[in-house]
């Protein structure tokens, strides 16, 4: 019988992928996700809404199932929503895209990223520089295309990188800058200046910029800037996209990528065996959302912005400290004020203790970074607004 090897429990176990005795690691997502079940506590911890996508949308879904289109869809995708893709980058961006060529649809953002690791790394002497904390999936697809992963750290309050530890972290062993902009799970949103400086570095040691940007409609304030806009970047830039943020669609995992030609064919060749097609129904329903009016779009964004003031008001009268974000589903809180030391076994009592689960942000960093964010709790706001306001209520019993 072949055992795994040991270069990959090594590599796994780095990544937080397997544990001490070789058994999945199970992840602080199930973990408080129980907990919540558990104590029927109010799960402000994984980042799905709840509440459903517009009615056209879903409406489109069920005449797509109800006319038959429940089998394998083409490879790339269906034509209708290749063609969406690239309208809306055009409509939004004035990214010129072909949609025959420089489009791919994928199951969830998550399945672009893997494929997109897999198909440039070319080897363990590669490296993907990634911005911590940073979603989870980012070190464990690293771990599986076999590269180092080498982080660069955002701190508190505005969780912006540091240029000069940017520059230190990209050199000629750099195979991909991996940027999540808006920030999961920070809520930040990169700044011009340090947008700017990726792509520079990334022309200097001849890197492929990868953008994950599954909150672009969901910035607080001000237009979304994707990377491949800036002066020399649309060459070497492959962008991620999705729609389950935008649309609140989180269980259809339609996922996009684009850029070069070139580039996106290489995703292909690894996604072609991976799922190899999903969401038949759904990928044209999608497109009909990505071609609603531009209301629907700046309501979207209104609509997180309002939430995400009824969270951090009620967590600041809960007695933490703040990060106001910029975009994203999540709010970054400091629990120091309140006596804490250790956000994991804080927020394995809060269920308890008030009724409310979070995540610690120690779930997103690596473990020669996690004292860095020993005291920091991530909240998500993607919920109805009297569940954000039961939140504060419930919270408010942490100041006695």
């Amino acid at each position: 019988m072949r055992h795994v090897s040991g270069a990959w429990r090594r590599t796994a176990a780095g990544a937080g992928l397997i544990g001490a005795d070789g058994s999945p690691a199970p992840t602080i997502f199930a973990e408080m996700s129980a907990l919540a079940t558990a104590t029927g506590a109010l799960n402000l911890g994984q980042g799905f809404p709840d509440e459903d996508g517009p009615a056209e949308v879903l409406d489109a879904a069920r005449a797509a199932i109800a006319g038959g289109r429940n089998q394998y869809p083409p490879g790339r995708g269906v034509p209708e929503l290749l063609e969406a893709i690239a309208e809306h980058q055009r409509r939004f961006y004035g990214l010129e895209l072909d949609p025959a060529r420089e489009v791919l649809v994928t199951a969830g953002a998550t399945e672009a990223l893997a494929a997109t690791l897999l198909a440039l790394v070319d080897g363990p002497d590669d490296e993907v520089v990634v911005f911590e904390p940073h979603y989870d999936s980012y070190a464990a697809c690293v771990a599986l295309s076999g590269a180092r992963l080498r982080t660069v750290p955002l701190r508190w309050p505005d969780f912006q990188p540091d240029l000069d530890e940017l520059e230190a972290a990209v050199t000629d062993r750099t195979r991909i800058i991996l940027v999540n902009d808006p920030h999961n799970p920070t809520g930040a949103v990169f700044s011009r200046e340090a947008l700017g400086r990726i792509v520079a570095l990334a022309d200097r040691h001849d890197a492929v910029i990868v953008t994950d940007e599954v909150y672009e409609h969901l910035v607080h304030r001000g237009p979304h800037v994707p990377i491949a806009t800036l002066p020399g970047a649309a060459a070497r830039t492959l962008t991620i996209s999705s729609a389950g943020k935008t649309f609140r669609t989180t269980g259809w995992k339609i996922g996009w990528v684009s850029g070069p030609a070139e580039l996106v064919d290489a995703v292909l060749a690894v996604k072609q065996f991976l799922t190899y097609v999903n969401g038949s129904p759904f990928q044209p329903a999608i497109a009909v959302g990505l071609r609603l009016p531009d209301a629907f779009f700046r309501g979207v964004s209104a609509d997180m912005r309002r939430k995400s003031e009824i969270l951090g008001e009620g967590l600041r009268a809960a007695g933490f400290d703040v990060s106001t974000p910029a975009g994203s589903y999540f709010t970054v809180a400091d629990a120091a004020a309140l006596g804490v030391s250790d956000a994991a076994e804080f927020c394995r009592a809060l269920p308890e203790r008030a009724g409310v689960v979070a995540i610690p942000l120690t779930a997103f960093a690596t473990r020669e970074r996690r004292d860095e964010y020993r005291t920091l709790v991530r909240f998500a706001a993607c919920k109805r607004d009297e569940v954000l306001q039961d939140a504060a209520t419930r919270l408010s019993a942490l100041r006695s």
